[in-house]
């Protein structure tokens, strides 16, 4: 399936990056807000080699299942697979406008470097609320339990 014609300028094309491993409501509602706040959205989705490098664990769903997953998002216009780790080289690759993160990134040093890069060309950087209730990391949690329970019962018969 192919992308939609990216609109001509002024439009605001966003983009929203993330993980998107074991989706979840709180990955919709970035993307939703994100589609609401913009003229075309973009959502990168980060390779596993990144996730390793930048959060020390590979993802449990592959990038490319994760890809297909996040383009079939109806608030989605595009998808790009993000390889690299400097934000600003993955802007000068798709050319967006305005970059959307979770608010779990404002007034820290990660995010306040973030604006201070992407203000100097032109990019804004919009935050929404971070969905505190899900998150893939507790979703990750909650398996491995299930998995340590249930070897916990095989090793006990």
């Amino acid at each position: 399936m192919d992308a939609p014609a990216r609109p001509p300028a002024p439009a605001r094309i966003g983009y929203a990056a993330g993980a998107f491993d074991l989706f979840h409501v709180g990955h919709l509602n970035l993307l939703k807000h994100a589609k609401s706040a913009c003229d075309y959205l973009i959502a990168g989705v980060v390779s596993d080699e990144m996730l390793e490098l930048t959060k020390g664990a590979a993802p449990i769903v592959p990038l490319a299942e994760r890809l297909e997953i996040v383009r079939h998002i109806s608030y989605v216009d595009e998808v790009h697979a993000e390889v690299v780790p400097d934000k600003l080289d993955t802007w000068k690759d798709v050319g967006f406008t305005v970059f959307f993160k979770g608010d779990d990134w404002r007034g820290t040093e990660k995010g306040s470097r973030l604006e201070r890069e992407f203000g100097d060309v032109g990019v804004e950087v919009v935050y929404f609320p971070y969905t505190v209730h899900t998150s893939s990391t507790a979703l990750r949690r909650a398996l491995d339990l299930l998995d340590q329970g249930r070897q916990s019962a095989i090793a006990a018969d």
